[in-house]
C-alpha cells in the first residue's frame, strides 16, 4: 500500500505529475470539436451581438427621452416668454437632434425584427412623440396623427461612389433609406402623456392670466378622453393604465374652467393660480393621490 500513498498520505493518480495546461491539450486532442459544439458557439456569438445590440438601443433610447424632456420644460416657457416664435425655433432644433438619434436606432434595426427589440427603444420613442405632439399642439391648436410623425421619421443619406474610367470620372449617388415606425401603442401612450404637460400648460397660462387658453385645453382634454374611453379595457395593459392617469386631468383643467368661469370676475388676475392651485390639491386628497 505504501508504494501507492505519497508523502502525504493520500493517494496520487498517475497523471498528476503533468501540467493542468498539457492535460487540457492531451484531452482537446483526443476530442477534436464537434459539429454540435461548432453550432452552440455559433449561437453563442449570434446571441452576444444581439445582446450587444440590445444594450445600444438601450442607450439610445435614454438619451431621446433625457433631450425629449429637455424640449418639454423649454417648450412649457413658450406661455410665458416674450419670445415665443425663438422657443418654437429652438425646440426644432432640439426635435431635429433627438431624430438623430432615432436615426440612429433605426440604422442599428436594418434587417431586424423591430419588435424583438421593441422593449428597448419603446421608452424613447414615447417621449419623443410626447414632445412632438406638444409643440404641434402649441403651434397649431391640434393633435398630431401618427402618420405625420412617422414622416418625419425617414432619413436618407447619399454616398458618392467615384468610377474611374478611361476617359473621364464620373460620380454615382446612392441614396440610402432608412425609416423607424412610431407604433399605434408608442403613440397611444405618448398621447396620454401629453395631457399631463397640457394641464401644466393651464397652470401656468392661469398663472398669467390667460383665461382663454384653459378652455381650449378642456374642450381639446375631453376629446382625448372620449377617443381614449371608446378603446377602454379592450386595448392593451399600458393604455388602459394611462386613463386614470389622463382623467384625473381632465378633471384638473375643468375645475380650473369652472373657477374661471364662476369667480373669475372677482378675483384678481395674479390670484387666478393660487385659487386653481389648492383646487387641484383638494382634488388629488379626494382622490387619494399622493
Amino acid at each position: 500500500v505504501s508504494y501507492l500513498l505519497g508523502s502525504g498520505g493520500f493517494r496520487k493518480r498517475k497523471h498528476d505529475n503533468f501540467p493542468h495546461g498539457q492535460r487540457r491539450e492531451e484531452k482537446e486532442n483526443l476530442n477534436p470539436p464537434s459539429a454540435l459544439m461548432s453550432s452552440f458557439k455559433s449561437f453563442q456569438l449570434e446571441l452576444d451581438t444581439r445582446h450587444d445590440k440590445y444594450e445600444r438601443l438601450v442607450k439610445l433610447s435614454r438619451d431621446i427621452t433625457i433631450e425629449s424632456k429637455r424640449t418639454i420644460f423649454l417648450l412649457h416657457r413658450f406661455t410665458s416668454a416674450p419670445n415665443g416664435e425663438e422657443i418654437l425655433s429652438e425646440s426644432e432644433v432640439k426635435l431635429d437632434a433627438v431624430r438623430r438619434k432615432i436615426k440612429q436606432v433605426a440604422q442599428e434595426l436594418i434587417g431586424e425584427d423591430m419588435y424583438q427589440f421593441h422593449r428597448a427603444i419603446s421608452p424613447g420613442l414615447q417621449e419623443y412623440v410626447e414632445a412632438v405632439s406638444f409643440q404641434y399642439f402649441i403651434k397649431t391648436r391640434s393633435l398630431i396623427s401618427v402618420e405625420e410623425i412617422n414622416k418625419q421619421l425617414i432619413f436618407t443619406a447619399e454616398d458618392r461612389e467615384e468610377t474611374t474610367n478611361m476617359t473621364s470620372n464620373s460620380h454615382d449617388k446612392q441614396v440610402h433609406t432608412w425609416s423607424l415606425k412610431v407604433t399605434p401603442v408608442d403613440y397611444l401612450l405618448g398621447v396620454a402623456d401629453l395631457t399631463g404637460e397640457l394641464m401644466r400648460l393651464c397652470i401656468s397660462s392661469v398663472g398669467n392670466g390667460d383665461i382663454d387658453t384653459p378652455f381650449e385645453l378642456s374642450q381639446f382634454l375631453r376629446q382625448i378622453y372620449d377617443g381614449f374611453t371608446f378603446i377602454g379595457n379592450t386595448g392593451p395593459y399600458e393604455v388602459s393604465k394611462k386613463l386614470y392617469t389622463l382623467k384625473q386631468s381632465l378633471a384638473k383643467v375643468e375645475n380650473a374652467c369652472y373657477t374661471l368661469k364662476v369667480r373669475g370676475s372677482e378675483i384678481p388676475k395674479h390670484m387666478l393660480a393660487d385659487v386653481f392651485s389648492t383646487k387641484t390639491e383638494l382634488i388629488d386628497q379626494e382622490e387619494g393621490l399622493p
